[in-house]
């Protein structure tokens, strides 16, 4: 739904900029995707990394960080772009989680199967040029995440500058590792279907987060894949009992 992302990612994003502006905001955080960087040449990939876009979610993402570098020179607006890697998990204590309607997260998805909301599930692509021949994605989980946000604003507010941060652990799992991990925290086989590729997936995308660490102090504190996995199959259990 291309249109869909060009109006909320793109117009939207341009229009709550220019009230930002107008009322004179100082410091400005944009959720930013790790789809700008396409298909890297190599990972993980800094800031610097060229930006190719291979599917409109990754393009509407890029045209605002675009607006907000076009518009910081010529107004009192800073701002920190953070490129989500893939966000996962749930709270650790069990206040908040993922809740959505047809969704289509990986782990979220993998956890419905889990605890029998689904009967199956697809893996789309198992001849990728990776290890195991699926898509390798670099995890995050959601608490993690939040934290880069205080850290962020904290650095917003102590300096004058602005800038772009990769919001990720630093390394990878493939479909298949997550999926392994995912039935052994369960305790079940999951019902795994072979796919063909979709279109707009790269093959592997993996951030160098060594800017976030050295900016503003950021340590990741729950990079470890089965409590990520533990945490969203224990809030899917909470959220939506059978």
């Amino acid at each position: 739904d291309p249109l869909k992302y060009y109006r909320n990612n793109t117009g939207a994003s341009r229009n709550l900029i220019e009230s930002c502006v107008r009322a004179r905001v100082a410091g400005f955080v944009f959720s930013s995707t790790a789809a700008v960087y396409g298909i890297p040449d190599s990972v993980p990939v800094t800031e610097q990394s060229p930006v190719v876009p291979i599917n409109p979610y990754g393009h509407s993402k890029l045209m605002t960080e675009q607006v907000l570098r076009d518009i910081a020179p010529v107004s009192d607006l800073r701002y920190a772009i953070l490129r989500y890697f893939n966000v996962a998990g749930a709270d650790p204590a069990g206040r908040s989680g993922q809740v959505i309607k047809n969704a289509t997260h990986l782990i979220k998805v993998a956890c419905e199967v889990a605890t029998g909301r689904r009967d199956s599930m697809s893996v789309f692509g198992t001849d990728y040029p990776t290890p195991d021949g699926t898509c390798v994605r670099d995890f995050i989980h959601v608490s993690d995440l939040a934290d880069a946000h205080v850290r962020v604003l904290e650095w917003l507010g102590a300096g004058d500058g602005s800038a772009t941060f990769n919001c990720g652990y630093g390394h990878g799992y493939s479909v298949r590792e997550v999926l392994d991990v995912v039935g052994d925290v369960a305790g079940r086989d999951l019902t795994i279907n072979e796919a063909p590729r979709r279109a707009g997936d790269s093959p592997e995308i993996v951030a160098d987060n060594s800017l976030l660490r050295s900016e503003t102090g950021w340590i990741p504190r729950h990079d470890d894949l089965k409590l990520i996995v533990k945490t969203a199959l224990d809030w899917e259990k909470k959220s939506n009992p059978l």
